[in-house]
């Protein structure tokens, strides 16, 4: 690779302006063009963020030679197009989470990034963060002895509007697919994939669901609770519990915190975030550094979310969906 990874963005909301704002703090990387679906659009992002290269098209910024990696920033329902437009044209990608709307499409866009010796990474942000780092050098230490619990919660009021994505059938959305994809990722991330399911869900105005839950199901009767709910703040907490202790999480527990560990005969244990690694930004760099470490190794696939595991992911939020709707008052 070059000295420096040249990033193009697909998309200008919400969470392309908070990559966008992140990513002038990584190291090796470089903003350096926009697509979006019409001109004005694109020339407004690209003014707020300093971005050299303009484009009034999705398609225009992947064809883009300047451009090394695409980030998909667009909604839910574009992912899977966009990501395998861009890799097409040759160009590794960084997948706004949910990497797709189901695991078949997932399955279709890892399928071809691998023919086409590109690197794939879902944009789990948390995956890469300090603590989390740090809580799976934990469990592989056994800090925890056998983990028997995995918790965790995600939950933001949203005023009912049918014009907001998050009540948009057409936008995909929903409570579970845009934050229960966080705590489902985080069990993932603990536990592996599940050996059953067992969900329920209630409908907003709009159709799409307003509020999930879900019990994992893992061997030995281990399991993992997950919630997310458009209709109330939630305390964005999460907690791992074994044999040995437990790991507390601190609100927010996707984003950069701290934790404690409790382990038996012992007195609790903080971690505390150093300084600089809360900030600059949001934490959404850590993502785009995990990129550039990995484009420098010569690698096409993250050893700290392979792209196995975001299609089990992807497989696990469709099964909360299919077993919540059978389990759904007159079915």
């Amino acid at each position: 690779m070059a000295d420096v990874v040249r990033f193009g963005i697909i998309g200008t909301g919400g969470i392309a302006s908070a990559f966008a704002t992140d990513l002038w703090a990584v190291d090796g990387a470089r903003l350096v063009a926009v697509g979006s679906r019409n001109r004005a659009s694109a020339e407004r992002f690209g003014a707020i963020h300093d971005v050299p290269r303009r484009h009034a098209s999705y398609q225009d910024l992947i064809e883009d030679d300047e451009v090394d990696v695409v980030y998909v920033a667009t909604p839910h329902p574009l992912h899977a197009e966009n990501a395998l437009a861009a890799i097409a044209q040759g160009k590794h990608v960084l997948v706004e989470k949910p990497f797709t709307m189901d695991a078949a499409q997932a399955r279709g866009v890892v399928a071809t990034a691998r023919e086409k010796g590109v690197l794939c990474l879902e944009a789990m942000w948390t995956r890469f963060l300090p603590h989390t780092i740090e809580i799976r050098r934990l469990l592989a230490d056994g800090a925890l002895g056998d983990v028997r619990t995995v918790v965790a919660d995600h939950g933001q009021m949203f005023a009912p509007d049918p014009a907001h994505r998050l009540y948009a059938p057409e936008l995909g959305g929903g409570a579970l697919l845009d934050l229960g994809v966080y705590p489902v990722s985080w069990a993932h991330m603990v536990l592996g994939t599940p050996t059953s399911v067992t969900s329920a869900s209630d409908p907003t105005f709009t159709g799409v669901d307003g509020q999930t839950s879900a019990i994992l199901r893992y061997p030995h009767g281990v399991h993992a609770v997950v919630t997310c709910t458009l209709w109330a703040t939630t305390a964005c907490r999460a907690w791992i519990s074994g044999t040995r202790g437990t790991i507390d999480v601190d609100p927010i527990f996707y984003a950069p915190t701290t934790f404690t560990l409790r382990r038996k005969g012992a007195e609790p244990e903080r971690f505390t975030l150093e300084a600089g690694l809360a900030g600059p930004g949001k934490g959404l760099r850590f993502e785009a550094i995990e990129v550039v470490r990995c484009l420098r190794e010569g690698l096409t696939e993250s050893p700290r979310l392979p792209l196995d595991e975001t299609v089990a992911i992807m497989e696990t939020l469709d099964s909360i969906r299919e077993n919540a709707a059978a389990a759904a008052p007159g079915r």
